[in-house]
């Protein structure tokens, strides 16, 4: 889809987005910070969800970018957003029923991400593997390169808090990430 087709979806009929902040056009903000804020849900949620919480969060930066006050942290502001929206998918997934019946002990990893083997389902797993807090706190922090302060804002608790659990993540995620043998 392109921004132009989300603007006139949107309901505006404009074909160009709005500026904000310094005047810089919606677009060059997505070509800025799209990859960032991906990273970030993509760590958040795993691959599965991150692409809708990444297009969610940029309609709602769309509609709200008008209004952001000049000078504002345009990528703690998305990344702020992308959180909300993360939590968001979190929380209807734990709504959703989930089936029962025969299930694999082990999936296949092609059939999760569509890569055999590859390292990026190895770190998701790792990731996954990790408390909440810290899997959000380590993707804060180290992805999107947000002090501990915001972070501590996003997450809830003081930044000493979010500096603990990102440095208990960080560990953890040294001790099981590619450690652990390949029962295949």
């Amino acid at each position: 889809m392109s921004l132009d087709s989300i603007s006139a979806s949107a309901g505006t009929g404009i074909r160009t987005l709005p500026a904000g902040p310094g005047f810089e056009p919606f677009e060059a903000v997505v070509a800025r910070h799209g990859p960032l804020v991906l990273r970030v849900c993509r760590a958040v949620l795993g691959p599965g969800a991150a692409d809708d919480a990444w297009s969610e969060t940029f309609l709602a930066a769309l509609r709200a970018y008008p209004a952001l006050r000049p000078g504002s942290n345009v990528e703690a502001w998305l990344v702020t957003i992308a959180h909300r929206k993360a939590l968001d998918q979190l929380r209807a997934a734990a709504r959703r029923p989930v089936p029962a019946g025969d299930r694999p002990d082990r999936l296949d990893r092609a059939s999760r991400d569509g890569v055999p083997g590859g390292w990026e389902s190895d770190l998701w797993a790792a990731l996954r593997a990790l408390p909440p807090k810290q899997r959000m706190t380590v993707a804060y922090h180290h992805l999107a390169g947000l002090p501990y302060a915001e972070v501590a804002e996003l997450v809830g608790g003081t930044p000493a808090a979010a500096r603990r659990a990102a440095a208990d993540g960080i560990a953890a995620l040294r001790r099981h990430y590619l450690t652990e043998e390949d029962p295949s």
